[in-house]
């Protein structure tokens, strides 16, 4: 990619995950950092005003919850480490309620553990209520949910918690931020010859090994799960930047253009990577069928599938499910992933919207399926 495009990728970016991790959020350590805190915040709302949505994916409760405890050194024992996160999750969401909202902005604490985003129900779930937030304009805070969560704790790396933000809402940009500049060719702490890095392709396998190895001690909750990261939020389109948290108005000047840190850029659409992911699917757990305007509806205007379309509803599925759209024929010509369980379907199968609540208990999407969540599988004469 040349210069003045990757420069483009951040300037052009309209939703962005920001992550920090603990040194810097606790000022190595010694506890929240106001200051750095107060900081970003600033700079959150100043993009926000420019018309951005952001995430900020944040680590520090540990380090605070042993602050607040009163303890030296960081416990070896897997229920004190989950007590500490669960004190200092109190300080952690307090801290950044109290500075967003100086700078004008609401906040929310999201706690997520990996499993709700492999299960795609409750991924659906988290995407729906995230991109709520985002609508009413409110900054969501993110972090593991340490107090019930063993693999962050032993291993750690909300780096990759950010990429799975990143899929997760679509975002264009995953801006990690770190204690250090950026990626370089090696340990520039070793090697004087080290070369920065301004700029790569993510997944690129030679950044793994600039970094360090997946396995080495260099690498291990350091520079490798930053790259890792990078790759993982590529999948589904986002490019990533790594850059020094300290850098003065560091997400101001990103998003202006400027080129700070190592950009990796993504060689994936956005929406390619995510409908390629629902054409590939090899398991159907069932199909809806629909009319002939809604054929028409589909293949011609790249609408939603709505359930007041829909003739029939076969198989089991659950909400998130990849199922197959049948046309009049009973022949498939597209894919997507369903808001409703089968159960529900067949409740609201020929039903307009505003039915929905009287008939399920509650309103939730509109759409059977979202077009964002729909590709077609087969052209239509």
């Amino acid at each position: 990619m040349a210069t003045e495009n990757a420069s483009q990728v951040l300037r052009d970016a309209r939703r962005i995950v920001v992550k920090v991790g603990s040194s810097l959020v606790t000022n190595e350590g010694r506890g929240l950092d106001d200051i750095a805190i107060g900081e970003w915040c600033r700079q959150l709302s100043f993009l926000t005003r420019a018309g951005c949505e952001v995430i900020m994916v944040s680590s520090g409760a540990i380090a605070e919850g042993m602050k607040r405890l009163g303890w030296v050194k960081r416990p070896h024992e897997i229920h004190e480490l989950q007590a500490a996160a669960a004190v200092g999750q109190m300080g952690l969401a307090q801290m950044y309620e109290t500075k967003l909202r100086e700078n004008g902005l609401g906040s929310a604490q999201v706690l997520l553990t990996h499993a709700d985003l492999a299960d795609r129900e409750r991924y659906l779930n988290a995407r729906s209520t995230l991109l709520t937030l985002l609508k009413l304009g409110v900054v969501p805070v993110i972090n593991e949910n340490d107090t019930v969560v063993n693999d962050e704790i032993k291993f750690g790396d909300n780096d990759t918690l950010g990429a799975l933000v990143a899929n997760l809402v679509e975002a264009d940009a995953l801006v990690i931020l770190t204690d250090q500049r950026g990626l370089f060719t090696a340990d520039p702490r070793k090697d004087l010859t080290a070369q920065f890095v301004h700029e790569a392709k993510a997944g690129d396998a030679t950044l793994e090994a600039m970094a360090g190895g997946a396995g080495s001690s260099l690498g291990r909750g350091g520079m490798i799960t930053k790259i890792l990261a990078a790759k993982r939020a590529a999948g589904s389109g986002a490019s990533t930047v790594i850059a020094w948290g300290r850098e003065p108005d560091v997400l101001v000047r990103l998003t202006q253009g400027e080129r700070i840190g190592t950009l990796l850029v993504a060689q994936t659409q956005k929406m390619q990577a995510r409908k390629q992911w629902i054409a590939d699917h090899l398991q159907l757990r069932g199909s809806v069928t629909i009319d002939a305007g809604a054929v028409k509806k589909l293949r011609d205007e790249g609408t939603s599938l709505l359930p007041i379309g829909m003739t029939t509803v076969d198989g089991n599925f659950s909400r998130g499910d990849v199922i197959a759209i049948r046309d009049t024929q009973g022949l498939e010509m597209a894919r997507g992933l369903a808001n409703y369980a089968s159960t529900e379907a067949r409740l609201i199968c020929r039903k307009p919207s505003h039915d929905f609540e009287k008939l399920l208990g509650y309103a939730a999407e509109p759409e059977m399926v979202h077009r964002d969540n729909l590709v077609l599988t087969r052209s239509i004469n």
